[in-house]
């Protein structure tokens, strides 16, 4: 039961096989969600669920199993060794990023080409595999749904002023002043990964990838003036900085590495930690690690940059600063904080329930936008 035509505009065509709308010229949400067939467009980095990193997998997977759980139609398109509920369709084997002998460049193009030619069947594709199936989107036979998951440059602009799609924000912050959106929807975590612990380590943590957007080396002498150990996790993204900023540093006391950890040892990691620090050099877009640390009961320290100030409540679970000094101040602060309103406040505004219930409504928006339209255009 796939729409036809267009997205242009704000408008959608009318589908053909959906019930005619009545006197009033209105088919009920009802209906169209409980007919909806939606394929999910994962990226192919990683595996989804991914199997330590891969945010952008991680929250495909926590959708397609919130959706099918609510018993929508959902066909997962992703890597072949993905472990989904929905159905699972696709090309690549497993996730180009942990094997050399994949190009991803070919294997997102065909895994895109791929999902494309399927289109048909659906009623939405949902994009989370940023630019390129924008690029091809003259070439989908349903309307399309982005998630955009953040900008890599200014570059791949073009490919969304361009497109047809409709787009989600992950945060009001990560917006693009050329783009209308169609809703803003912070990312849920599933809440029982990430139990809250009352009791807290003496530790600070260091959680993401090893860059210097991420700002590692500043983390590393926060907690050195805070006079606190440092536990750092994350892919070595930059193995330059790595070697220059960061491994000098590493002891095994004083401050461990740890590397990139799996879903059960992450929880372990973040809650039993005093605060998560997260001195970004970057405008975050979103920050699952903040969100997951909160969750534990770990209040947060973190540069005020990107969506950190819709993320972080200032005073309640976690502090905003600007520079390594002010961050050791609020260290101190942080540790102050309850760890119970830390993670009551996670639980209340982050759990993937919010997250799949506010994509429910935004797909029910779009779509009772193209059975209301007067003339089915």
């Amino acid at each position: 039961m796939a729409l036809t035509g267009c997205w242009p505009a704000g408008s959608l065509c009318w589908p053909q096989a959906w019930p005619s709308p009545g006197s009033d010229g209105q088919a009920t949400a009802a209906t169209i969600m409980a007919s909806m067939k939606l394929a999910m467009l994962a990226p192919i980095a990683w595996r989804t669920p991914p199997e330590h990193y891969g945010p952008w997998e991680s929250i495909a997977s926590l959708l397609t199993e919130g959706l099918v759980a609510r018993g929508v139609d959902v066909t997962l398109f992703a890597t072949l060794d993905s472990v989904t509920a929905a159905v699972l369709d696709g090309v690549c084997p497993h996730g180009y990023a942990e094997d050399a002998q994949l190009d991803g460049r070919v294997w997102e193009a065909l895994h895109v080409s791929h999902a494309l030619a399927r289109s048909g069947e659906f009623d939405l594709v949902h994009n989370h595999l940023d630019w390129l199936p924008l690029a091809f989107g003259e070439h989908a036979r349903a309307p399309m749904v982005t998630t955009i998951h953040g900008f890599s440059g200014a570059g791949i602009i073009p490919a969304y002023t361009h497109s047809s799609s409709a787009f989600v924000a992950i945060s009001d912050s990560d917006r693009y002043a050329g783009l209308d959106y169609a809703a803003t929807i912070h990312h849920g975590i599933d809440l029982k990964m990430f139990p809250y612990r009352a009791a807290r380590g003496d530790y600070l943590v260091s959680f993401g990838r090893i860059h210097p957007d991420k700002g590692t080396a500043d983390a590393i002498e926060i907690a050195r003036r805070a006079g606190r150990r440092l536990v750092i996790c994350g892919i070595v993204q930059d193995e330059r900085y790595f070697a220059d900023a960061v491994e000098p540093h590493i002891d095994g006391d004083q401050v461990m590495f740890l590397g990139s950890v799996g879903p059960r040892r992450r929880a372990d990691v973040l809650g039993d930690a005093a605060v998560l620090l997260h001195p970004i050099y970057f405008d975050e877009p979103f920050g699952l690690s903040v969100v997951e640390a909160m969750a534990c009961g770990t209040p947060v320290v973190a540069y005020r940059r990107g969506s950190m100030a819709e993320v972080v409540d200032q005073g309640v679970t976690g502090y905003l600063a600007h520079d390594i000094g002010s961050s050791v101040e609020a260290v101190h602060a942080a540790l102050r904080l309850d760890r119970s309103v830390v993670h009551a406040r996670a639980v209340a505004r982050f759990g993937v329930d919010r997250m799949v219930e506010d994509y429910l409504r935004t797909y029910e928006a779009l779509l009772k936008s193209a059975s209301t339209s007067p003339s089915g255009v």
